[in-house]
């Protein structure tokens, strides 16, 4: 467990804001849901006594904060291996390979990228979901980002929510892509299949671009960037535009190989059982230093494999 301990004065200019909002603007690195909770069990104190989150402030109030962080994840530490791409006292980057669930579910309790983090810095377990402010897909591979803090995961979070964190995914797209594009539609749970995503009309936003990278016979590489993260947004938005992604077991179309491959690059591409997507750029504002940081990854070898034998068609 972790103890918070903070004393402070709010600012006169906090006159007339509700209390919750004034202690949220002066300690940043916790979220407002995390403060208000703290106000309401009397773990903050203004003036020396409890007050309600909607009282008014009249600024210069003396704010006492006692609180404890109990440990939010239970799930048990594991030795799984982590390609650790940036490490600092904030933020954990990695990059994911394929198969890796992100995070414990039904049917994968153990053996995630969560386990594995636990067991690779323990102090996650005072963070929601162990710092991970975002997912990608079992079988996708690439980049995700971890916070390390409470101060980080209230700056990532509000990144995601503003859509400010920037993220480029690569895609192999079945058919033949002619230009770039956006597919503006919303996604909800798919009302005849619930393990599934599609558009509904009823769904949350959901907007990505995209621009083609390289055409073949039969398939087209794409550089996507998402403007909302919803799950399984690329996927469900490229079969929406009849171009599944290579090797997709849920949304993809049925694999049409280009005629003359040998048998060898027949297997390459028949053997790929995975939706061809990466996550290779990841751009965002450092927490701490305010930076604007970025970093990117190679494409994982099957990828690479597939796209020779496309090269070659």
């Amino acid at each position: 467990m972790q103890t918070i301990s903070r004393t402070f004065i709010l600012p006169e200019e906090a006159a007339g804001q509700r209390l919750d909002a004034a202690i949220a603007r002066a300690c940043p690195e916790f979220s407002r849901e995390r403060l208000k909770a703290w106000i309401a069990d009397a773990s903050l104190q203004i003036d020396g006594r409890a007050r309600r989150g909607k009282d008014k402030a009249k600024g210069g109030e003396n704010i006492v904060l006692e609180a404890t962080l109990e440990v939010i994840v239970e799930s048990t530490p594991e030795p799984i291996a982590l390609d650790i791409v940036f490490e600092d006292d904030d933020l954990l980057v990695i990059n994911k390979p394929a198969g890796l669930v992100v995070h414990p579910a039904a049917g994968h309790h153990s053996g995630t990228l969560l386990n594995g983090l636990l067991h690779h810095c323990p102090a996650l377990s005072e963070l929601p979901r162990a710092g991970i402010v975002h997912r990608i897909d079992k079988e996708t591979t690439g980049l995700l980002v971890i916070a390390k803090t409470l101060k980080a995961h209230t700056s990532l979070v509000d990144q995601l929510q503003t859509h400010s964190m920037a993220r480029e995914y690569v895609a192999i797209a079945q058919g033949e892509i002619i230009a770039g594009d956006t597919i503006d539609a919303p996604l909800g749970r798919d009302p005849n299949h619930r393990q599934r995503m599609a558009i509904v009309e009823d769904g949350k936003p959901a907007v990505t671009h995209y621009r083609v990278a390289e055409k073949f016979l039969g398939f087209t590489l794409v550089n996507v960037q998402l403007e909302t993260g919803r799950t399984h947004q690329i996927r469900v938005h490229f079969a929406s535009i009849h171009r599944g992604l290579l090797g997709d077991q849920v949304y993809g179309a049925r694999l049409r190989l280009p005629k003359g491959l040998s048998e060898e690059d027949r297997a390459v591409l028949i053997g790929f059982k995975r939706q061809a997507l990466h996550a290779r750029m990841l751009g965002l504002v450092h927490p701490s230093t305010q930076e604007t940081v970025q970093w990117e990854v190679d494409l994982p070898e099957d990828m690479v494999r597939v796209l020779d034998v496309l090269r070659g068609a």
